[in-house]
């Protein structure tokens, strides 16, 4: 199975268009990254108030379990400490919960940016480049079979004409020389349908 073509021309058109579709995958991978970075900067405030949330529950604790060392007033002072340090949990947990929603935004953000245009290249270019490689397997084998050179050389009779314009006619014509079996003009022939889709004999 042959990837690229062996005439100068077609492959390295093949190698430019493979290389815009490498590069235009790797550009909407990098886009995507970036506009999750950009996203994941919305959970900063998330992180900010979780942290700060902590921080004050531990202190409030903290105090709560001194102030119920107080003799007699001691469960009386710990009850509203506790409870602001109850609420100030909540707060960490409403910090925690926003930073997983902006990571979860940001993972399908960047899914959608990525599959989208990857698959919108694939399409446009991996159909040309099988059929292509289908269709030259396809043509090396026949040119490699017994009558496959009386084969290309209709296939190139069929085919577009200007192909035929660069080599000499032979006298009578090419389907003339054909049809009597030329062996010099199926050769000739069969190389053009061959080289046209970028093989050598």
């Amino acid at each position: 199975m042959r990837l690229y073509a062996q005439t100068p021309a077609r492959r390295n058109r093949q190698v430019l268009v493979d290389l815009i579709a490498a590069g235009l995958i790797a550009a909407a991978v990098w886009a995507a990254l970036v506009v999750r970075g950009t996203i994941m900067l919305l959970a900063e405030p998330g992180r900010k108030v979780e942290s700060s949330g902590d921080s004050l529950a531990e202190e409030l604790g903290n105090v709560g379990d001194a102030a119920s060392d107080v003799p007699l007033i001691g469960g009386v002072l710990e009850k509203p400490l506790q409870s602001a340090a109850d609420a100030s949990s909540g707060f960490a947990d409403a910090g925690a919960s926003l930073q997983e929603t902006v990571s979860q935004v940001a993972d399908v953000i960047t899914a959608a940016l990525i599959i989208i245009p990857v698959l919108f290249v694939l399409l446009i270019w991996l159909p040309p480049r099988l059929l292509w490689i289908r269709r030259s397997s396809t043509l090396r084998r026949l040119a490699e079979a017994p009558g496959g050179a009386d084969l290309l050389a209709l296939r190139a009779l069929t085919g577009p004409p200007g192909a035929l314009a660069k080599l000499p006619v032979p006298p009578g014509g090419w389907a003339d020389a054909w049809r009597q079996g030329d062996r010099q003009a199926i050769a000739d022939l069969s190389t053009v349908a061959l080289e046209h889709v970028g093989l050598r004999p």
